[in-house]
């Protein structure tokens, strides 16, 4: 009897039986029509007057299992991940030995966690010939794809070429090198990770850094990166963004990760910092040049002035790109700048509906099109026969208010003493169901043991 959201922008419809057959949808009935399944099934999940949606797909994850010298487990990322929906992940960065462990636990079935796909960093070489050595060794690793950062030109054309022989895509986080979306489009990189290289496209020469600016100085590197935006020629960025349309290379955004640069009180007050937040992360987000994205030491009210300027900016370019064709998903980058695991995620969501996309596309963005990128469009993203079971049962109608996936719920009446409804009730992942609420319920005490016994 559930309310259901395909991942492809079309409107809900409803009410449905899902019935699921090992790892895979089997078919998709109209409620009415579906009596005879239900008498015979193993299990049944009451949906009614809930909405299901596609599993989210993170597309901008990092493994972690220590932060600031500190133990964090990973069960406690995967629990947070499949409590906030999320049954696929892209992980674009972390410990190759440690992440493939993880992956290969997840895929039989040995833990808790969502499907990892596991884009290795690059770290390119000396010259063309190790350069080239060194991707096709990340392949015999295991590497699912390449997450390419801080690379000149000549490095990333290499690594592209090599990859794309070998059938790797790649993720690009662009470095303020020589290197810029242009470069994205000649060689056809698969998503361009937050914004770097876009509007460094679309500049008149370069950025007008003062003379003491200090590229290593993260305190510099974020305060003026929030002042890029504005300078960016906006009929040469609608070049740009219409050469990467063209090019075939979609944009992860990660509009929450740099959101405390615009508000940094509503950062440090999340309220779900109180029960958790784990101690190795509120260390590691404690300022200090120590700690990549933790720079806030010397941030003031005119730095978030100008974010808010770059966040308008920014956002409205992703509306042009997506309103040119362009494919645009959902990633989250946490463990870093106040974002934590699973919730920066949902806020992820939150944020493309700021930038102007309608509820329907949100989830497209977080369900088929990160899909799409990953190249599994026929597989994953989709509630449909022959597609991966991978589900999110939600108490209440996330299209009327985005706010009600997030595990504390809301409170849609002016009666204070009612318990809000609201809440992803349900993750199923290739046809297992994982209760969020009990997710939740684990994260809470392992962030209590680990106060208690740091």
């Amino acid at each position: 009897d559930a309310m259901m959201v395909d991942g492809v922008g079309t409107p809900a419809e409803g009410p449905v039986d899902i019935v699921i057959q090992n790892e895979r949808i089997m078919q998709v009935r109209r409620a009415r029509e579906g009596a005879d399944y239900r008498a015979s099934a193993d299990a049944i999940i009451d949906a009614r007057d809930k909405y299901v949606l596609p599993g989210f797909i993170n597309m901008h994850a990092h493994l972690m299992d220590e932060r600031a010298g500190m133990e964090m487990p990973f069960q406690y990322q995967f629990n947070l991940w499949l409590g906030a929906g999320i049954t696929t992940l892209r992980d674009v960065g972390s410990d190759y030995q440690k992440a493939l462990a993880q992956k290969r636990l997840s895929a039989e079935g040995k833990i808790a966690a969502p499907r990892m796909f596991l884009y290795f960093w690059c770290p390119g070489g000396d010259n063309e010939k190790a350069i080239r050595e060194k991707v096709r060794e990340l392949k015999a690793l295991g590497a699912d794809g390449l997450k390419c950062h801080q690379m000149d030109r000549d490095t990333y054309r290499i690594v592209a070429d090599e990859a794309a022989k070998l059938g790797l895509k790649l993720a690009h986080h662009v470095g303020v090198k020589d290197a810029n979306a242009w470069d994205d489009a000649a060689v056809g990189t698969a998503s361009i990770e937050h914004w770097y290289g876009v509007p460094d496209a679309a500049l008149h020469g370069v950025q007008q850094f003062p003379a003491d600016f200090n590229h290593s100085n993260e305190l510099h590197r974020f305060r003026y990166a929030g002042r890029l935006w504005r300078e960016a020629d906006p009929e040469r960025l609608q070049e740009v963004l219409s050469t990467l349309v063209d090019s075939g290379v979609a944009w992860d955004p990660t509009f929450c990760i740099y959101e405390a640069c615009r508000d940094l009180q509503r950062a440090l007050g999340q309220p779900w910092f109180t029960e958790y937040l784990h101690p190795a992360l509120e260390k590691f987000f404690t300022p200090s040049p120590e700690y990549h994205g933790s720079f806030f030491w010397g941030w003031t009210n005119t730095d978030e002035v100008y974010w808010k300027e770059n966040y308008r900016i920014w956002m409205q370019a992703v509306r042009d790109f997506a309103d040119m064709g362009g494919i645009v998903t959902t990633g989250e980058d946490a463990g870093f700048i106040y974002q934590m695991f699973g919730f920066g995620y949902l806020r992820e969501l939150e944020l493309h509906e700021e930038a102007g996309f309608h509820p329907l596309e949100v989830i497209q963005h977080a369900t088929y099109n990160s899909a799409t990128v990953l190249g599994l469009e026929h597989e994953l993203g989709r509630i449909k026969p022959g597609y991966y079971a991978d589900l999110v049962v939600v108490d209440g109608n996330p299209l009327e208010n985005l706010h009600i996936l997030f595990p504390t719920g809301i409170n849609p009446t002016l009666d204070t003493q009612r318990e809000g409804r609201g809440g992803i009730e349900w993750t199923i992942k290739a046809g297992i169901p994982y209760h969020a609420p009990t997710l939740f319920r684990e994260v809470r005490g392992m962030v209590r043991s680990a106060r208690e016994h740091p």
